[in-house]
Formats: structure tokens, sequence, C-alpha cells
């Protein structure tokens, strides 16, 4: 029986809602020829029904982990789009599921600061198992730059991460982009976004 939740009862990003017209710009851009991709950690959903909403030539695939799934598939149903998936259960510390289509993207957006490092780390190991051999990972979050965080609040929240959990954190550039190419993946754009945050993407040719 479907989940008839109304869509004001169900967890609300008011983040994701300011962020996502801008994300969709470069998703236009770079997901010219994408068929399937893969979101790591949908969260309340907004950005994937956005997303396939704006971008119908591709097959958006919603993952989070089971105790988000619940609230995930109940914002799902209010958007019956041919190219939108039921969330699937994914943690990326445990085997990433197999789909039936090649998955030729992945996106994630404000993910690794919330992981600690040695789950970054998995992250990517994930990505390369699972990406077809021309595909693209788009992440989406706040970044520092040798070392150095590029703001004030984004100093600040760094704080507020690691009180959350002390192994959380702003992620430095460079390490992120040493990890995607142990995976063949080499980071092609790298965009300044709006409230301190960055649009990374990264090819595998």
């Amino acid at each position: 029986m479907l989940n008839c939740t109304p869509l004001a009862q169900l967890p609300f990003s008011q983040a994701c809602e300011n962020n996502k017209h801008a994300i969709l710009t470069h998703l236009q851009q770079w997901l010219t020829h994408t068929t399937q991709v893969l979101e790591v950690g949908s969260g309340t959903g907004q950005h994937c029904v956005f997303f396939a909403e704006n971008l119908p030539h591709l097959r958006w695939q919603p993952s989070d982990q089971a105790h988000y799934l619940d609230h995930l598939q109940a914002r799902l149903q209010h958007y019956p789009l041919n190219n939108l998936a039921d969330g699937i259960e994914l943690d990326v510390n445990q085997s990433w599921p197999q789909l039936a289509d090649a998955i030729d993207a992945i996106y994630t957006a404000n993910t690794l600061h919330i992981m600690s490092p040695a789950l970054v780390e998995v992250f990517f190991v994930g990505c390369g198992k699972v990406l077809a051999n021309k595909g693209c990972v788009v992440i989406y979050g706040p970044f520092n730059y040798l070392g150095e965080f590029t703001s004030d609040s984004n100093a600040q929240f760094d704080v507020w991460l690691k009180q959350q959990h002390p192994l959380s954190g702003i992620r430095d550039i460079e390490w992120i982009i040493s990890l995607a190419k142990q995976q063949g993946l080499i980071l092609t754009e790298d965009v300044a976004m709006p409230a301190n945050n960055r649009m990374l993407y990264f090819t595998r040719t």
C-alpha cells in the first residue's frame, strides 16, 4: 500500500531548495550524454525529484542508508516520474547494489564532510567499482584548499560538524583529488557555488 504521507509532513531541507537550481545548471552541461545516475545519499529526496523532472533523458536512481529510506520513498511516491526509480539501500561501507543498467554517473551532495575519512576513502573505491568506464562523478559541498577554509562560515561549520561527530569535517580538495585519481577519475571542473560550496566534476576516460 502506498504511503500517503503529505509532503508538508516529510523531512525538508531548505539548503536543497536553495541550491537545486544552481546545481541543475551544471548537471545540464555535464550529463548531456548520461543515461543512468546513481545518487549516493539522497536524504529528503528533494534533489532527485527536481533533477529527474528537469533531466528527462536520464534515469535517476536515489539511494541512502536503510533508516532514511521510508521518508525518501514517501517523497518519491508524490512524483511518479518514468525516469525516477524507487530508492534503494546503499551504505558506502557495505557492498554496493548491482543495478540492471550500467551506471555512467554518480552524484552526491553534502555527504563527504559528514563521513569519516575512512568512509570517504571507501566511497571512492565504491565509485571505482560500479562506475562505467567512461562515467563521471559529481560532488557538491564545501572543501578546503591547501588546508585552509575558504570562508569564516565554513570554519564555523567545521567546528559544528566536529561537535556532532569528531571524525566529520570539511575535506581538503587535494586529498579528494588523490582518492579520485586512484580510481581513474580526473578532476575536470571545479566550480564555485553559492554559500561557499563547490561543484566537482570528475571524469574517467
